[in-house]
């Protein structure tokens, strides 16, 4: 049986924010403050929606935005895991799971050649429409109370491998590799045999070496990480 590695990418695969760094095609490198305030939280990505919508407005062009967001570095070592896991295919699928959206997730992995490692990629749609606007959507609809309304990272996980188990495919272990909040929540569908991997000094990793009593209990090994380097040590030992 494989091993199933689930990837996060803002502040996992890249070592920054995908939908934050946008910023720098806006005018002046900055978006209204009246824009900025209009967020509220749990909908982060009708905000988002309305910062393409701003940048369309602003005569912003899809290759501009392609052009500054395939210049995001990657988290350290994280190349070098990815390039791994695409050369043992034999023992490893892995998927992404991310509030991102496809057109980032694509321009971004296909401009660094390992867009054909991942099996699955499981984000919020964005294209951009005739008139050269930026449109994103919701990946799903669901019913956890923890995750924001446009996606539950542990509805996506449990169904992967529902569907994966009716094609014959079981996996003898789950590695999650993250960072934030909104990882917390598939992780609790996580077995003793699997692997929580949360980046040291970000949320998740607090939330997991701190367990508050609100919290869900974690029945998985949780590893801090501050490396992809790490964590293919991991792998390979």
């Amino acid at each position: 049986m494989k091993t199933l590695l689930v990837m996060d990418f803002d502040h996992t695969i890249i070592d920054d924010n995908s939908d934050t760094w946008i910023v720098k095609c806006a005018p002046e490198k900055k978006l209204p403050q009246e824009l900025i305030d209009s967020y509220q939280k749990g909908k982060w990505n009708e905000y988002m929606g309305r910062v393409f919508k701003y940048l369309g407005d602003k005569s912003v062009e899809e290759g501009e935005i392609k052009k500054t967001m395939i210049k995001m570095p990657f988290t350290e070592g994280m190349l070098e895991l990815i390039n791994f896991i695409g050369k043992n295919k034999d023992l490893y699928d892995c998927i992404i799971i991310s509030d991102s959206n496809t057109a980032f997730i694509d321009w971004i992995l296909k401009a660094a050649n390992v867009d054909s490692v991942f099996d699955k990629v499981f984000t919020n749609p964005a294209a951009f429409s005739r008139d050269g606007f930026l449109i994103l959507e919701g990946f799903h609809v669901h019913e956890c109370d923890y995750c924001p309304k446009n996606l539950c990272k542990k509805k996506v996980l449990i169904e992967f491998i529902d569907k994966q188990s009716q094609k014959g495919v079981k996996y003898s272990q789950i590695n999650y590799i993250g960072d934030g909040e909104n990882d917390f929540c598939p992780i609790t569908s996580l077995k003793k045999n699997d692997v929580a991997f949360a980046r040291k000094g970000f949320t998740l990793y607090k939330m997991l070496s701190e367990p508050s009593q609100e919290l869900v209990p974690v029945e998985s090994s949780v590893v801090g990480w501050s490396s992809g380097i790490e964590i293919l040590s991991y792998l390979q030992s």
